[in-house]
């Protein structure tokens, strides 16, 4: 039975997902260059970092509160990256290294399961199914359903309720600041998720979370950092 300090007193399991969970946020770029080139828009400075943690409709809004020219509605800009993205998400999107062992030894511990995810409803459950790991998760939440993207704390929240758990029973993995702050907001311990996206703020990200690894190996071979 794998049992390391990170565990100690912890009865349930939060993921992010993208970027945590899947190795998918190389996608997003992309996706947004071949958006704003179809309207002959361009990026302002900073315009991926100021998207970091907002949910999936209020992304949308950003894109319109930037581009006032844009004359579409929160839906249209949502159905439109749906379009774009969800082929890639159903055929190309991978689990990350040792994911789902980890989970299933979780659940095999008594554990409860969850996800607290920025992106869509539908295309979290679709990839999900995809994957084949639907099964795995007790709770699966979005920003959009908790009426707040991260750092606020609401989707953490929002799954440690239905997941009937204290928040301070629950560990928290995430790939971001945003994301680890919306953890911490919430009273939830914190693992930081190496991903190659968020690989220059490596340093920012070991300074909010309470551990950090690099693949979800390093819990089983406790060569993961501990923090603070």
């Amino acid at each position: 039975m794998l049992q390391t300090r990170m565990l100690q007193n912890i009865d349930g399991i939060i993921f992010d997902m993208d970027g945590t969970l899947l190795d998918s946020m190389w996608i997003w770029p992309d996706v947004d260059d071949v958006y704003l080139g179809k309207y002959g828009l361009e990026k302002p400075e900073g315009f991926q970092e100021k998207m970091e943690g907002m949910s999936y409709s209020e992304t949308a809004q950003y894109f319109l509160d930037t581009f006032p020219q844009l004359d579409r509605t929160i839906q249209e800009v949502m159905d439109e990256w749906m379009d774009m993205v969800r082929d890639r998400y159903l055929t190309q999107v991978t689990l990350k290294a040792g994911a789902k062992d980890f989970i299933r030894e979780m659940r095999s511990q008594g554990k409860k399961i969850g996800i607290a995810t920025s992106n869509a409803r539908q295309l979290a459950d679709d990839t999900l199914e995809a994957l084949q790991i639907r099964g795995l998760f007790d709770v699966v939440r979005t920003s959009c359903e908790a009426g707040a993207g991260k750092p606020a704390p609401d989707v953490y929240l929002m799954v440690a309720r239905e997941l009937e758990l204290r928040p301070e029973k629950c560990l928290v993995f995430e790939d971001v600041p945003m994301g680890i702050l919306a953890g911490k907001n919430a009273g939830m311990q914190v693992c930081a998720v190496e991903d190659d996206f968020s690989r220059n703020q490596i340093l920012r990200k070991r300074e909010l979370a309470d551990y950090y690894i690099r693949d979800f190996m390093d819990i089983r071979n406790e060569t993961y950092e501990v923090l603070g």
